[in-house]
């Protein structure tokens, strides 16, 4: 059985990093380069970089960006922000990232996901899904724009679309839960993974590593994304990078065969 995956969630914003608490007011916390290579040297899982200007203002990926972070990173790279076309999908898998995330443009133009994973592969094919709860109804709404502009569509239905259409993996990010650090939205991860076919990751309110643990152990779903956790430390949110250790991780694995 194979262990959770662990994932540092980056934001790059005016071309550093920040950190955001429910999709507003960005502090910086690093250089982009400077903090994959402390990632580096912590033997993180996997690392994902999201361009949260590319779309709202409508840039093309920036693939200088791209290009030095594959470079330096030597942990599997995740990639999104303003990626629309099969075109910008294999630049940057040539650049030598390992999955490109697609997330508004789905919603445009589904049938990207299928002309990306045809031409690169479904296991480099990410959606990510921005969500909120919709109201006086279990499931869940889309979101695009940074979480600004409301799509009226449902999570499990774009989900599902994804998966026939030939993504690899869903990644849910939990807007109302972004940069509260009070942990996951259970439900939210247990019904998802329950109808989805492929990897699921979820994002969005990770405080501690016993959050994690939660969350692997009542979904069971295959990847815990963070952000603040891996860039703050302590009730001041000093910048601090950090990474749970090899035995910390052993232990989040024994929680994923116990959910089994």
């Amino acid at each position: 059985m194979l262990r959770p995956r662990i994932i540092p969630s980056l934001l790059v914003h005016d071309k550093g990093l920040v950190k955001t608490v429910g999709f507003s007011n960005p502090k910086y916390v690093g250089d982009p380069i400077n903090v994959v290579r402390i990632f580096n040297e912590k033997a993180v899982d996997e690392i994902a970089v999201y361009d949260i200007d590319a779309t709202t203002r409508g840039y093309a990926p920036d693939y200088k960006l791209i290009e030095n972070l594959a470079f330096e990173s030597r942990m599997p790279l995740c990639y999104g922000g303003g990626v629309k076309t099969l075109e910008q999908v294999k630049a940057i898998i040539g650049l030598g990232v390992e999955k490109v995330a697609l997330s508004s443009a789905v919603i445009a133009n589904p049938r990207l996901i299928a002309e990306a994973a045809e031409a690169v592969g479904c296991q480099s094919v990410v959606v990510v899904l921005d969500v909120k709860p919709r109201p006086r109804s279990k499931d869940y709404d889309v979101w695009t724009h940074n979480g600004t502009k409301n799509t009226g569509r449902s999570m499990l239905d774009v989900a599902a679309e994804a998966e026939k259409l030939g993504a690899g993996e869903i990644v849910i990010n939990a807007i109302e839960r972004d940069g509260q650090m009070k942990g996951y939205d259970l439900d939210l991860a247990r019904k998802i993974n329950a109808a989805a076919r492929v990897p699921v990751t979820i994002l969005g309110g990770a405080g501690s590593l016993a959050h994690i643990e939660e969350l692997i152990r009542s979904s069971g779903v295959s990847g815990a994304a963070a952000g603040s956790l891996f860039v703050f430390k302590g009730i001041y949110r000093a910048v601090l990078v950090n990474y749970p250790t090899i035995r910390e991780r052993d232990e989040l694995l024994q929680s994923r065969i116990e959910v089994a």
